[in-house]
């Protein structure tokens, strides 16, 4: 316990030596000192319970919960950088997504056209059919008689996000053909947006009743959507211009609903999800890394099974009635003590929360999902401005330096930060599952979806956990490097010897060539590691 104890102290001394500049305050004053060297004893209550198990086969007991958190499904592991073996306890990057298990998702395809989620108990329509405007999808849901019911509803974004799967593959990258989309197409029937009608295959963008309480993109009001092709969620706005996929749903009127009990020994239990939380924050930011052993270190109010949560858990504790714009307060109930930043644009605000999910894609393990509790920041016509909304999920790679993207990234210039924040939780029903659920299928072989604007019907066979084994590249589309090279001013020898063999290591290729990893990436057209925040609109777009 004593090593473990000074393993946290100087994960403690990191933190605070790294917090990039950003000033850091806390929101409210902590209710209580956060003692990270450990608590001496738990404070006993009726409703805080902060054993974990760790029996691998227990399945949790979810049946007095009215707003259970679904697992990501994401079984493979990362480090920084690539898809690698699941590590073991005590080695770097342990207590990642896949090792730990919890609400599997379950459905029933009630073959009338209606799927039930067996975790939530929540009944889907199983088909989106074809796009419709904002509008279109509000009004919609009172017109729909379907298998027999009329109670249908359009989705809020807490209900939608629960069909999120992060087996899923990001479809930004150079194969159009080894994509796997964030939605279980076994049940759901889904399709990419439509090349050959001018759409990107990234635009499958779908629609929920949740709008944002503020702006985006310069006074626009938005609605928070779900990217099941991009695994991301944005705000998107409700002017008309945009078209969105809509499926309506019925039951479980109280999913997404949290309950919330302060224990009054700075940890805060959710009665509705079962999940128990830090109240305090990290304090500071810090990367991917050092938040899993932030968590998994921590010794606190007579636990010491606390972890970083996956994405889908991280999000449940956003809440949308609440964002600076609207309340003057971050997006998560005031019983949590949030650290304050100022932002891009030097505007006071609140940080982005790591979650344990990696956000794969077709080269490497991608970057990790975060949530922001504050503003989602983008750098527009050389102006910093809320482009997706507080309470918006991206991601950001999982090292590195912020500096590195002094205007942000992307066509919308979302804001790169790589250090995050860090908020730990524990429940009573989580169980290890050390080595993960690795997949059989990389993203280089088949296995290939439909051609853009064809949908994918349900199969019975689903293409899940697809990622690139470690060290290895999809060969789909390769940069053309004398273009590349005539952008940077080099000779394409230069260019060529730099990169070297593949896979290349474009922060030592760039070193070589003297150029910043920035310009070399976007010069080859192949972000390091996957774009952070690829595939997004172009400047103004309504979709993204």
């Amino acid at each position: 316990m004593f090593s473990k104890r000074l393993s946290l102290v100087f994960i403690i001394l990191v933190v605070a030596l790294s917090a990039c500049g950003t000033q850091s305050t806390y929101e409210a004053a902590p209710t209580e000192a956060i003692q990270l060297a450990g608590a001496s004893s738990a404070v006993k209550t009726e409703n805080v319970s902060l054993s974990t198990s760790t029996n691998a086969d227990a399945e949790p007991v979810q049946a007095s919960l009215s707003y259970p958190v679904v697992d990501t499904d994401q079984g493979n592991c990362y480090d920084a950088q690539n898809q690698v073996g699941c590590p073991q306890r005590g080695s770097a990057f342990f207590g990642q997504d896949a090792q730990y298990k919890g609400n599997q998702p379950s459905y029933t395809d009630n073959s009338d056209g209606t799927i039930t989620d067996n975790v939530t108990g929540l009944m889907w329509q199983q088909d989106p059919g074809e796009k419709m405007s904002y509008s279109q999808a509000v009004s919609g849901a009172s017109d729909l008689t379907l298998a027999g019911y009329s109670d249908w509803r359009l989705p809020t974004i807490k209900e939608l996000y629960s069909l999120i799967q992060f087996s899923g593959l990001d479809v930004s990258g150079p194969n159009s053909t080894n994509l796997v989309p964030f939605i279980d197409t076994d049940y759901f029937v889904f399709e990419y947006g439509n090349e050959s009608a001018g759409e990107r295959m990234i635009d499958s963008q779908w629609a929920t009743s949740s709008i944002y309480g503020g702006s985006v993109m310069n006074g626009q009001e938005a609605m928070f959507g779900v990217n099941f092709a991009d695994g991301r969620i944005k705000g998107y706005p409700t002017n008309g211009r945009g078209k969105y996929f809509v499926i309506y749903v019925r039951g479980n009127t109280s999913y997404g609903i949290n309950d919330f009990v302060d224990n009054g020994n700075s940890t805060v239990s959710d009665n509705a999800t079962g999940l128990t939380w830090m109240q305090n924050d990290s304090a500071s930011g810090v990367n991917w890394e050092a938040a899993i052993n932030y968590c998994e270190s921590l010794d606190f109010a007579g636990s010491s099974n606390w972890r970083l949560p996956n994405a889908k858990e991280l999000h449940s504790i956003v809440d949308y009635k609440r964002s600076p714009d609207m309340t003057n307060s971050a997006a998560i109930d005031p019983v949590f003590n949030i650290s304050m930043i100022t932002n891009e644009a030097g505007q006071s605000d609140y940080p982005a929360f790591w979650s344990s999910t990696t956000h794969a894609n077709q080269r490497s393990g991608g970057g990790a999902a975060y949530i922001n509790f504050g503003r989602s920041m983008g750098n527009m016509n050389g102006n910093w401005i809320d482009v997706h909304g507080a309470g918006a999920q991206r991601s950001d790679p999982k090292t590195g330096s912020a500096a590195d993207w002094p205007t942000g990234h992307g066509p919308q210039g979302d804001a790169i930060r790589v250090d995050n924040y860090v908020r730990c939780v524990t429940d009573s029903t989580i169980s290890t599952n050390v080595n993960g659920n690795p997949s059989t299928v990389t993203g280089g072989e088949t296995n290939a979806q439909p051609p853009a604007g064809q949908q994918s019907q349900p199969s019975g066979n689903n293409q899940q956990g697809q990622g690139q084994p470690n060290g290895q590249q999809n060969q789909g589309q390769r940069p053309d490097l004398a273009a590349a090279a005539a952008k940077l001013g080099i000779t394409e020898d230069a260019l060529k010897a730099a990169l070297g063999a593949p896979p290349p290591n474009f922060a030592e290729a760039a070193a070589k060539l003297g150029v910043t990893e920035e310009a070399l990436i976007d010069a080859l057209g192949i972000p390091a590691g996957g774009p952070p925040n690829g595939g997004q609109a172009p400047a103004g777009s309504p979709n993204g």
